[in-house]
């Protein structure tokens, strides 16, 4: 009996956060779209609705239930958990204003990287990234940087979870040609984004390490694929980024 009851209870958490995942995917939604969405009955979406309701983590408009914004203070907690990232934040925004491209940072959590920080320069272009947003970490600069940074065995793990999915059309996707490249970024010290999260957009990243020599993320700058060239991606912006990684790895060490 208890081990039906438990078998319950985890359908029903797995059923309250598949609800909490198609809410996401909308603007507002009704009980019978999240039902059919989710694979419940109306009675089953309505009374986890009922209970994400009751405490505040959905709201009900004239369009439907939607994500409340508890869930933005619950993100705002969650990064105040890592008192190093308050050294990430300000050398990203600094990033961006040197370059006027887009700045971000991501650190790694299951196997994916999670944007922490992104900053816009004057010249940055819009993406559909945001901050909180999970991407396979071969995907970008800032995330091949952070594979770089990790063990071969770890990287294989991550693989072996989450595979390599294309984004584009210039995503590595086979296993050796990615531990090819991350030999390369090791010996570099740095990572390229040629076209492989988002058409048109190059970037580049490098590894930001904390004090037990476990990497804390990567950090890049990003930008059209002409601008990007012209501004040394393969010197200057190394460089540039290296020179930011150190002073936060030195400010997270003298913390």
């Amino acid at each position: 009996m208890n081990g039906d009851r438990d078998r319950e209870l985890i359908q029903s958490d797995e059923t309250l956060f598949a609800i909490i995942d198609a809410l996401k995917q909308s603007d507002g939604v009704g009980v019978s779209q999240v039902a059919s969405a989710v694979g419940v009955s109306k009675s089953t979406a309505h009374r986890h609705l009922s209970t994400l309701l009751k405490h505040q983590y959905v709201v009900r408009t004239a369009s439907g239930y939607r994500l409340g914004l508890r869930f933005l203070d619950l993100g705002g907690h969650v990064r105040e958990q890592y008192p190093s990232f308050a050294d990430v934040e300000p050398k990203v925004t600094e990033l961006a204003e040197t370059t006027g491209e887009l700045a971000q940072f991501i650190a790694p959590e299951h196997g994916k990287g999670i944007f922490v920080f992104r900053r816009t320069g004057e010249k940055a272009v819009r993406t559909e990234a945001r901050v909180g947003k999970r991407v396979f970490l071969h995907h970008t600069a800032a995330g091949k940087a952070t594979l770089a940074a990790m063990s071969d065995e770890t990287v294989s793990e991550i693989i072996d979870r989450w595979g390599l999915p294309a984004k584009t059309d210039a995503t590595t996707t086979d296993r050796d040609a990615l531990f090819s490249e991350l030999n390369l970024i090791r010996d570099r010290g740095f990572a390229i984004d040629a076209d492989e999260h988002l058409t048109g957009l190059w970037s580049v990243g490098c590894p930001v390490m904390a004090t037990d020599d476990r990497v804390l993320g990567g950090i890049s700058v990003a930008g059209p694929r002409h601008r990007m060239k012209d501004a040394g991606i393969e010197s200057a912006l190394p460089e540039l980024l290296q020179a930011i990684a150190s002073e936060i790895e030195l400010n997270i060490t003298y913390r």
